[in-house]
């Protein structure tokens, strides 16, 4: 019978049922969390993808295109700077700054089992990987590359929807934070 409840995990001695119960238990969902990561980021960065090369082919060029009245329209411009057309003498900065990002992320995902979390790196990632393929791939040249925007809000920067997939993560980080949740699952009190 004790060969029995030492296979099974049974404690045979008092002394054995302190330690175990004194041990943490093991962490659960950390691969699922780690694909809603990637799932997330995945289609943040096709559709921040899909909708940069349909304003290329169908926008860029032409007269921009009224969607709200005057309160929002479609109008497709390179930014060669981060938001707002700032620093636009630092595009390789950006582009490292971008990429850095996405280390930390991948890297950050090791120890993520936190289901909000892993949903606001995933935006995160996503929208780095949009902005930094522009970054890469677009004129005028490799590291040097003109992001895409053309969500033209009144009185407002021309954003695209990496931009916005990188607020809405950093927002959901934010609010995580105030509520004590961390990537790893746990919750604190300060």
């Amino acid at each position: 019978m004790a060969e029995a409840e030492r296979i099974i995990g049974t404690p045979d001695t008092p002394e054995d049922s302190g330690e175990r119960a004194s041990a943490p238990a093991p962490r659960t969902g950390r691969g699922r969390r780690i694909a809603v990561l990637f799932a997330v980021a995945a289609f943040a960065y096709a559709l921040d993808l899909g909708s940069k090369l349909l304003v290329v082919a169908k926008l860029e060029h032409h007269a921009p295109i009224q969607v709200v009245g005057d309160l929002l329209e479609l109008h497709a411009i390179r930014n060669p700077g981060a938001a707002f057309g700032f620093g636009a003498a630092f595009t390789i900065i950006f582009t490292v700054i971008a990429a850095a990002v996405i280390v930390v992320i991948v890297r950050l995902s090791r120890k993520l089992y936190s289901f909000p979390w892993a949903v606001a790196l995933g935006l995160l990632l996503g929208g780095a990987l949009g902005n930094l393929t522009d970054r890469i791939f677009r004129a005028p040249g490799v590291f040097q590359g003109e992001v895409v925007d053309f969500i033209a809000p009144r009185g407002f920067a021309v954003f695209n929807l990496a931009d916005s997939a990188i607020v809405c993560g950093g927002i959901l980080i934010v609010l995580l934070s105030f509520r004590g949740l961390d990537p790893d699952g746990t919750v604190h009190k300060d």
